[in-house]
């Protein structure tokens, strides 16, 4: 029996599917960012219009990046909790159901060794996926996806290029910390059981999770990477039934990505992560391996280790 045998079954899945994404859209496209342009607006200069004509492009717009900061973690801090609070309130469900199971020190620390050996074989899907070329007839999507991929891209550099020690931290706790924990309470916790209920099947399940995790980011020349990564945190998830696993994972991957570019800017290391270049093929063998062993090893030692929390 998996932690997700023990869901109830009185609502049918695909109506739990459906409020959870829709509540998870709800809370970071409208609520999130409202409640963070109030919390904003003591650190913008002039109007709300005078602000929101400086966002596209706000490169040249230093002044914006506190509120932006404010903005997307309050983006993504509604992300989670509107559909925790349909959870709660409308499915009368427990946070507890997260983390059923017990976790070890050990399993984490191999986790995070996971994820670091994953960023390897990816870059092989990110070089790929980043020069991918459309058929004539999605031409006009491929225009779309390029122009969002741009703006996307931009805002992202603007929000960490970091000029001082206060503005890293603030940035890896929007981009690292936040993400870790509600992207992973939604996509994982929430969707990824009633998607393997609906289906009758884990690995679809944790597919389609995974898939809806990499299109809710918008960015489609990312997004076969992103997809595989959203798979690894499902199956640790699955595997460990704990949610502060994949959160640690998730947690690993973002904040390593912060640091490096942080260290990038100071001049400390000649590594470029925002770079798209596929990493050498013995390092990318190397990863793959290391890889696949720590995952078979982690899904033998979370089974052997399975105790209710």
């Amino acid at each position: 029996m998996s932690e997700f045998d023990l869901i109830p079954r009185e609502r049918p899945a695909s109506t739990s599917i459906f409020f959870i994404v829709v509540a998870a859209l709800v809370g970071f496209i409208f609520i999130g960012p409202a409640i963070g342009l109030l919390f904003a607006a003591p650190f913008m200069e002039g109007t709300l219009v005078d602000f929101l004509s400086k966002i596209t492009p706000p490169l040249h717009h230093p002044e914006l990046k506190t509120s932006l900061f404010i903005i997307q973690g309050c983006a993504t801090f509604g992300l989670a909790a509107c559909p925790l609070l349909y959870w709660s309130v409308i499915e009368h469900r427990r946070v507890n159901d997260f983390f059923r199971y017990k976790t070890s020190a050990l399993a984490l620390v191999l986790t995070a060794m996971v994820v670091f050996f994953f960023i390897l074989p990816n870059t092989v899907l990110m070089e790929w996926n980043a020069n991918v070329v459309f058929p004539d007839f999605l031409k006009n999507f491929e225009t779309w996806a390029k122009g969002r991929e741009e703006n996307a891209n931009e805002l992202t550099t603007f929000l960490t290029t970091f000029g001082s020690t206060r503005e890293f931290l603030v940035g890896f706790f929007v981009v690292a910390v936040l993400p870790g924990i509600s992207e992973e309470l939604v996509f994982r916790g929430m969707l990824q059981p009633q998607l393997h209920r609906a289906t009758n099947n884990v690995h679809v399940g944790i597919w389609l999770s995974a898939f809806l995790f990499s299109s809710l980011h918008m960015q489609f020349f990312g997004f076969v990477p992103r997809l595989f990564l959203g798979a690894l945190f499902g199956y640790l998830y699955y595997w460990s039934g704990n949610l502060i696993v994949p959160m640690m994972a998730h947690f690993i991957n973002n904040g390593f990505s912060v640091i490096m570019l942080y260290l990038h800017q100071l001049g400390k290391i000649d590594i470029d992560v925002e770079s798209t270049e596929a990493a050498p093929w013995p390092a990318v063998i190397s990863g793959t391996i290391l890889t696949f062993a720590l995952l078979v090893y982690l899904k033998i030692l979370f089974e052997r280790n399975r105790n209710p929390a």
